[in-house]
């Protein structure tokens, strides 16, 4: 009989398509997916380590597995991620019911270890390889699917104050462009529409590997035929370029929807952060966005009580959100990572004050989706059809070109792509009916 394989993903849109690697590797070596935990003889975790709490859940997953584990003979534990390659040998030690840990550059080596693991020989492999052999294992796409997730790159040299992932992604490596390419016109093969570009800063694509620079990237894959949208995460203000800025103008595949993570808005506070912009530069690029392309919608990131940050630092945070008015944001307070410059600084914010001003932030922000969504309202937009709605089995869910979720009642149109009447908005999302043919 066919054993069976249940990965957990913690994090980002990195770590899914790294699960989604997981999952071929682990399908080419036999394995079937298992609907549910109870139901498996392998587990994966893919991990994140961006704050303290993802640890924290992690290491109570982990408590909960060593029961699960005993349940049934043979039984596996797999840790993979960020944390895996953080923790390393601690994890394991911490957790001895863990027969594998393997860092971020470990993935292609994944049904190996699961073979020693089953000769009851742990393995540990934490190991830097900047060859990145895993970009060669197709990620696993789901029957239907009409978007996909494509890495372009891997790991960060900037080194920002609070931030793990160079630590635990490694240095910059961009993929070459030939077989990103080359991945995605099978992926429009396949019946893809859009692709999602991943890395953690995309507008250095290939700049230390000589490859061909980010905006010839965008142009070549909208060349590709059937890719009809185009987006890319995550961009770094500092290196979101004019030449990229333009592209939203002269490409319509190019969404009007920017993730441009702030974290800031204090002048002061960004530059202890590390991050290499001000205020006003990060403005300036917003304002040149909105003028080439109307309508075009910012999401963004916020740090709430960074070491040092007074309340006048956070009132200029709330002062830009009043200035751009983001579609959604990401925020958290502060937390501590080891081996970061952040984690040395001696002057820390109450944790209490830091609270009240995330309660604020997210106050601010909620307000400013409600505004947003509502706009919509009696309008005509665009759907990417994606599946059922979670909310009403007998409605559908899609995405608009600005990246806003509309559960819509279908018509009698059929395509991936639909024409919606928006009729209402929730906290976070759409409503809406089908209000002409396949577009």
């Amino acid at each position: 009989m066919r054993r069976s394989v249940f990965i957990k993903t913690f994090g980002c849109q990195m770590n899914a398509v790294d699960s989604a690697r997981m999952f071929s590797l682990m399908s080419s070596a036999g394995y079937l997916a298992a609907p549910t935990l109870e139901d498996a003889d392998l587990v994966l975790l893919n991990t994140c380590s961006i704050r303290e709490k993802a640890d924290q859940k992690i290491y109570s997953d982990l408590g909960t597995l060593r029961r699960w584990k005993q349940r049934r003979p043979g039984r596996l534990v797999a840790v993979g991620g960020c944390l895996a390659q953080q923790d390393g040998e601690a994890l394991r030690a911490r957790a001895p019911h863990v027969d594998i840990v393997f860092g971020t550059h470990n993935i292609a080596n994944l049904p190996g270890m699961v073979r020693k693991a089953d000769r009851s020989l742990p393995t540990i492999a934490l190991g830097m390889d900047e060859e990145m052999t895993h970009w060669d294992v197709v990620p696993h796409l789901p029957v239907g699917a009409v978007s996909a997730m494509v890495a372009i790159m891997q790991g960060c040299d900037n080194f920002c104050a609070y931030c793990v992932v160079p630590l635990v992604r490694g240095r910059e490596v961009s993929r070459r462009a030939a077989d990103i390419l080359s991945e995605i016109r099978a992926l429009a093969g396949r019946g893809v529409m859009e692709v999602v570009l991943l890395g953690q800063n995309v507008n250095s694509y290939g700049k230390k590997e000589g490859e061909i620079p980010f905006p010839e990237l965008l142009r070549r894959i909208s060349a590709i035929e059937r890719i009809r949208r185009i987006r890319f995460i995550t961009s770094h203000p500092r290196d979101l370029d004019d030449r990229t800025i333009r592209l939203f103008e002269e490409m319509e595949t190019l969404c009007p929807h920017v993730h441009l993570p702030l974290q800031s808005g204090s002048d002061r506070i960004l530059e202890a952060m590390g991050r290499g912009y001000t205020r006003g530069e990060y403005l300036s690029k917003i304002d040149a966005l909105r003028k080439l392309r109307p309508g075009i919608a910012f999401s963004s990131d916020f740090i709430v009580g960074f070491p040092g940050e007074t309340e006048d630092d956070f009132r200029e945070t709330l002062s830009v959100m009043g200035e751009v008015r983001f579609d959604s944001s990401f925020s958290f307070r502060f937390s501590s990572r080891p081996g970061t410059r952040a984690a040395e600084m001696k002057v820390m914010v109450d944790p209490m004050e830091a609270a009240e001003r995330l309660r604020r932030l997210q106050e601010l922000q909620a307000m400013h989706t409600r505004e947003r969504l509502t706009t919509q309202i009696g309008r005509e937009v665009t759907v990417l059809v994606e599946g059922t709605s979670a909310r009403d089995p007998g409605m559908r869910c899609g995405r608009t070109a600005c990246n806003k979720t509309v559960n819509f009642t279908p018509g009698s149109s059929v395509g991936a792509i639909r024409s919606i009447l928006v009729t209402g908005a929730g906290t976070h999302s759409l409503v809406g009916a089908e209000r002409t043919s396949d577009a």
